[in-house]
């Protein structure tokens, strides 16, 4: 993609993009809570493209971001991608992010899936969304996040703990809707209506409720996707019998989330770093987030995986990815109060 750039780091000048061929950019160091083997194309893209080579360092967030303190104004990091809108808002709060300012990356990248200042993108989106059987059916009247915490579901939902990320960003986005407390009072029917203590990941979940403990996961969609892919027989089972609910549709819509990236504020090669962030938003780079995670792309001109095309399409809600990593502290509170585990 030919694009003419003109970027905004932290200082209000404007800075031309160089072609990036100084020696000092020739080597871009990737910090990197994502830990898919299939990332590895999304690199090597990069480096055939602009010849950049990719030196990655992967680890869970918080430990990337203590590294990047410890290392301090000599730290080689130049990208910070983590999954969870919460997670990049962290790094953000740390001083750790620098903004960047792309006539690329504003036009590509919808607004509610990215910082407002710049300091951090969303380049892939997961839907939080409601599974169940399709041999047992939808229980009566469930269409809306609202009726997992009515009594006539006790004993139906299958989900993570409150301490999980996804469900601090998940009730986050009810706070955001709801005011905290009636937020509070689904988190409590919630709480009661669990089939079995939280426990384990999204997949897990989802194998409880085919195995019949519980009629509803509540799971992201691209861990549906990625049994539907897996190489056992069993897992392929799985995901044919599952069939998902978008919830709210008929109002805000539903919940996403988000993998993203920003630039670190003591990049040695901030120009290849913001480079690196606008090749993330290009179709190819997009195709590669769907294919190869079974993630939904951000952008219009790049189509989700065929299997997730198949669920068909859904209205998202709009809730700004930092507005939703703002309130997500008292999501946390208010789960805990609610003695969800």
């Amino acid at each position: 993609m030919a694009v003419t750039r003109r970027l905004l780091l932290a200082t209000p000048a404007l800075l031309a993009l160089p072609s990036l061929g100084r020696a000092q950019d020739r080597t871009l160091s990737i910090y990197s809570s994502r830990h898919y083997d299939t990332d590895r194309e999304l690199y090597d893209g990069f480096t055939r493209q602009s010849g950049v080579r990719i030196r990655l360092i992967e680890a869970q967030v918080d430990q990337l971001l203590e590294r990047i303190r410890a290392e301090g104004a000599n730290s080689p990091a130049d990208v910070l991608i983590t999954v969870d809108a919460g997670r990049l808002a962290r790094a953000q709060e740390a001083g750790v992010l620098v903004p960047v300012r792309s006539a690329v990356l504003d036009g590509r990248i919808p607004a509610h899936l990215r910082d407002p200042d710049g300091h951090w993108y969303g380049f892939s989106m997961r839907a939080r969304v409601v599974m169940y059987d399709r041999n047992l059916g939808l229980p009566a009247g469930l269409a809306r996040y609202e009726d997992l915490a009515r009594p006539e579901m006790r004993g139906m939902v299958s989900t993570r703990s409150s301490s999980n990320i996804y469900s601090i960003g998940w009730t986050a986005s009810m706070l955001a809707a709801n005011g905290p407390e009636a937020t509070e009072g689904w988190a409590r029917g919630i709480a009661a209506n669990l089939s079995r203590p939280p426990q384990g990941g999204d997949t897990d979940q989802i194998r409880a409720v085919a195995a019949g403990q519980g009629r509803l996961a509540i799971s992201n969609t691209y861990y549906l996707g990625l049994l539907h892919r897996s190489a056992r027989a069993e897992d392929r089972e799985i995901a044919q019998r599952m069939a998902v609910l978008f919830p709210n549709q008929g109002d805000r819509g539903t919940h996403v989330n988000i993998s993203g990236a920003g630039v670190v504020r003591t990049a040695p090669n901030r120009e290849a770093a913001a480079a690196f962030l606008e090749y993330l938003s290009s179709a190819p780079a997009q195709t590669i987030f769907a294919e190869g995670n079974m993630e939904y792309p951000v952008v219009a001109d790049a189509q989700p995986h065929a299997f997730l095309r198949g669920l068909g399409e859904f209205r998202q809600d709009p809730l700004n990815a930092s507005r939703m990593a703002a309130l997500s502290p008292e999501a946390l509170r208010i789960m805990q109060r609610a003695n969800w585990r």
